[in-house]
């Protein structure tokens, strides 16, 4: 394999539950990629060593020198200070606040570290190599156990003054007795839009309604939400106009202001394919100011879960063509 014979970077997507980590040569072709369980055990000290642990023995079964290795992109759950790599506040993690992980990483793996949001890098992918390549301007949503945001405008992602910028999730949609947020707010649209907020309101219903649902019984996925609705449940129905009802806003909003080309859905929620963008699309539609409604696309992923891992690894090669070491 022509892979094998060039310099590679890891790629790695942390996540609260799942890492998922790839080995990239420096044209941006995939190698390889793994998953392990994120271990978030005693404030998270072991996340980092079973990361070196992981990519070491990944090496050792493709057996190859650890020396092929240049440098090593990660997407983090959390606002990140780009040259700094700190970590501001990883709630899902139970790092403390204003983690070093770049640093950190860099000492256990003596290599060049780049960090960023791990929604950011899942856009940055997107843009480089899938469904937004050709788009300069484009917002990238991952819907999942939370709601991440990733804003590309004018081809350079949008970070903010302290790389909170894109946090979509945390946009207010309930401002009165709406639901705690883990970011301590109240009614931010993760709290509505998110799989847990989706399981805590199909719960609620399920509690008042009389008449019959296919979710009658005590444990159901968010995936037997969207097939029930299909099926035209009138509980599960009601729960996902709700969900679309308050993402669409959202994405009308946040269109109004950066009028993207495209608006791209990831992340596990979005498995639900096209009935979720068919859902969601009339409230786009209805809230958008209408240049906006007739110039962007709402999309699913292209590259789907590995779409965080594409955006790593562009995240450092983007760093290493800077400092030249490419």
């Amino acid at each position: 394999m022509d892979g094998f014979k060039r310099k590679w970077v890891v790629a790695i997507d942390l996540g609260g539950t799942t890492t998922k980590l790839a080995f990239f040569n420096h044209s941006g072709k995939m190698i390889k990629k793994w998953k392990i369980s994120t271990d978030k055990r005693n404030a998270g000290q072991y996340i980092l060593d079973n990361i070196v642990t992981s990519i070491d023995k990944q090496l050792q079964q493709l057996k190859v020198d650890k020396e092929i290795l240049t440098g090593i992109g990660m997407g983090a759950p959390g606002p990140v200070h780009l040259e700094q790599g700190l970590l501001y506040n990883a709630i899902n993690l139970g790092w403390e606040k204003n983690y070093p992980l770049k640093k950190l990483l860099e000492k256990k793996m003596n290599l060049p570290v780049a960090v960023e949001n791990d929604a950011n890098c899942a856009a940055l992918g997107e843009f480089w190599k899938g469904i937004g390549q050709h788009s300069k301007d484009l917002i990238f949503v991952t819907l999942g156990t939370g709601v991440g945001g990733g804003i590309i405008s004018n081809g350079k992602l949008v970070r903010g003054v302290h790389g909170a910028g894109g946090e979509i999730g945390h946009i207010t949609v309930i401002p009165k007795n709406g639901y705690r947020c883990n970011c301590g707010k109240i009614g931010c649209l993760e709290t509505v839009a998110s799989a847990k907020g989706i399981q805590r309101i199909t719960k609620q219903l399920l509690a008042s309604k009389k008449e019959k649902s296919m979710l009658s019984d005590k444990y159901f996925t968010v995936k037997d939400v969207f097939n029930a609705a299909k099926q035209c449940d009138p509980t599960a129905s009601e729960v996902v106009d709700t969900f679309s009802f308050y993402l669409g806003l959202t994405l009308a909003n946040i269109g109004n202001i950066f009028n993207p080309e495209i608006i791209i859905l990831g992340g596990g929620i979005a498995k639900a394919g096209d009935f979720l963008v068919k859902k969601v699309q009339p409230y786009f539609e209805n809230y958008a100011f209408p240049t906006v409604r007739d110039s962007t696309v709402i999309s699913l992923t292209d590259l789907g879960n590995d779409a965080g891992v594409f955006g790593a690894c562009r995240l450092i090669l983007n760093q290493m063509m800077k400092s030249k070491k490419m």
